[in-house]
Parts: C-alpha cells; structure tokens; sequence
C-alpha cells in the first residue's frame, strides 16, 4: 500500500485518518501544526505526539513528496531557485525572492504546461500532468522550513511558476484555502497572487471564491492576431472575452488585476502597442507589471533594451495606467519559468 500523503489532507481527512487509529480528535491539531507551523520534515521530530502515534505516522504516511534536486543561489544572494523531483519523476521548480521586508516564493501548480507560449521555456518542455494539493504545498513547506532556520518566514507566494494555475483549479484552490488557514500556514489571502494565461472559465469561477487572493493576467500583446502568437490560448478566449472577464472580476471582488507584459524587442514593445494596451485597459481597475523577457535557450525573443522598456513605461504613465518595470531576479540562475529544469532537468546533466 502506498504510503498517506499527508500534505494532501484537508484538516478535517486528517482528523478522520487519526480517529480511525484510535487516537482523540485533538491530536489532528497537533499534526497540522507540525505540518504548516513547524514544518516537520520526518514524524520524529513531532515531539508532543505519542512514540507510537509518531511509528506509525513514519511506516505509514508521507510528510513531503519533494525531493530537491539542483539548488542554485544568484551571485547577489536575493533568489534560490530549487528543482524538485516527484514521486513519478516529474520536475518542477519554485523560486524564493528576497527583498527588503518580503520573502516571495514563486512555486508550481503543474509540472511543466499545456499552454506553449514560445517565449516560456516551461511551454517549450512541453506538460507531464497536474500536481497534487501536497506537492503544490510542499513546496511552500520545503521553503518555510528553510527560512524558519534564520527566523523569518514566507510573506507572500505568487502562483506564477510553472503551469496554469486555473488549469488546475482544485487543486489549487485547496491549496490557498489550506495556505491561509489561521490554523494552520496563516497567510492572508492578500498576500497571494493567482497568474492566468487567460483561462475565461476559471477567471469567472474564481471571482465568487471567498479567498480574495490577487489575480494576475498574462497578457504579454495589445491585440488579437499578435496574442494568437504569443499565447496560443487566445484563440480560444480572444480577449474581448478575456477582459469581460476581468471587467465581472473586479466588479466582484473589487479588487486591482494585475497585468504581466514581457516585453520581447521588437514584438510587442512599439510606442504604438503601449497606446493600444493603454485603450484596451481604459476604465478597468488594473495596473501593468512590464517585465523584460528573461531569454530562454534556442528562443527566437529577446528582452527589449532598458531604453525601449522607459520609453514603452512613459507611454503607459502618459495614458495614466500605473505601471511597474518589474526588477530582474535570477537571471544568472536561469530564474525564469522552466529554465533551470530545461537545462539541469530530466537527463540533461
């Protein structure tokens, strides 16, 4: 029999697992707080449970479904970035950024992505399958353990590595609900980040949850015939559907949608395409994260130069769309989605 994954149980599996072994209702409070308070790696170390309870939780269950493959810190010391392998040797990766008063991890929903966005490396490796409630929060869990050491911890996580979250849907969901359970990890649903190609189905599923965490859209072209290149998805929710989508997002939530651009020299970084992004997000509680394209190995795109990044940022701020020129982490990591397994994953030394 395959062992329990823990991370993989709501509270409330958790207590019913507990209660079939004879022990009393409490101890699955117990266990939840060594998982996303202390962030136990083994049993053992869960010293206020019985020796017995704490075998059998060794012979039988599974505290973490990652194991960490290829670590890879930048020269300034800012970003990690961790290749993990699963049980069924698929990869992923997740990324911590440090900044000043925040400690951002970037982590994964699927490994590898159906999308194939060209410009993405984790679109160029192609998709092996969703991944699971506890793998999605193992990654979480693998990061604050480490962090706990120097006594701080995890502020914010971005849904932002590789995969699409929405794609994923529950999954991911259980994952922010078990994130944000004062119980339990205790984050605030505002100090988490959904980013979406533009899945129109799940945009309008998640605008009724009750975790308001941020939402974030990858839009990277003004227009239809250039996003159709760019993320093929857009041909499947074009983006007068898209943006309605977001229109009924934030009058729901009445939340700001952020907006990722990757800005690729000579593609979609003209004076003329920040006019038409500026018309295409007038009147929508929005603001535009540019971000200037980390190059993927044998990818035709290129970041576009620093003064076509200020000039393209004028324009927006002319048009009064608040803007932000994203700071570039990781790039001699191979930060970027997908990067470090397309180059240290799955065979490739």
């Amino acid at each position: 029999m395959d062992p329990i994954q823990l991370l993989d149980l709501t509270k409330e599996e958790l207590q019913t697992l507990l209660i079939e072994w004879g022990e009393p209702r409490y101890r699955a409070d117990q266990v939840w707080r060594w998982l996303y308070r202390r962030f136990a790696a083994v049993p053992e170390e869960m010293t206020d449970l019985p020796k017995s309870l704490r075998a059998r939780l060794a012979t039988e269950a599974h505290l973490d479904p990652l194991t960490p493959l290829t670590t890879l810190d930048s020269i300034d010391g800012h970003t990690r970035k961790t290749l993990f392998s699963l049980g069924d040797g698929a990869q992923v990766e997740a990324v911590l950024m440090r900044y000043e008063k925040r400690r951002t991890l970037c982590i994964s929903t699927q490994a590898g992505c159906a999308v194939g966005c060209p410009f993405c490396a984790t679109g160029q490796g192609g998709f092996d399958r969703n991944l699971s409630v506890g793998e999605i929060l193992a990654q979480v869990t693998f990061y604050a353990r480490m962090l706990a050491e120097k006594e701080t911890r995890v502020t914010n996580i971005v849904f932002m590595g590789m995969g699409e979250p929405l794609a994923n849907y529950a999954a991911t969901w259980a994952a922010i609900r078990c994130l944000n359970d004062p119980a339990g990890f205790g984050l605030g649903a505002r100090a988490m980040t959904l980013s979406t190609v533009g899945l129109v189905p799940g945009i309008q599923r998640m605008s009724h949850e009750p975790e308001r965490v941020g939402l974030a859209v990858s839009l990277h072209a003004p227009a239809d015939d250039l996003r159709d290149e760019l993320v093929p998805v857009n041909r499947r929710y074009p983006l007068t559907e898209l943006m309605g989508a977001c229109r009924d997002y934030v009058t729901a939530t009445r939340r700001r949608i952020s907006f990722e651009y990757a800005l690729m020299d000579g593609v979609n970084d003209s004076d003329e395409q920040a006019h038409q992004l500026a018309d295409l997000l007038k009147g929508l509680l929005a603001h535009v994260n540019l971000i200037p394209l980390n190059p993927t190995h044998d990818s035709p795109y290129r970041g576009s130069p620093e003064a076509r990044v200020r000039a393209f940022s004028a324009v927006l701020e002319a048009r009064s769309v608040p803007t932000t020129v994203r700071l570039r982490r990781g790039i001699d990591i191979r930060a970027g989605c997908g990067q470090l397994r397309a180059r240290y994953g799955k065979g490739n030394g």
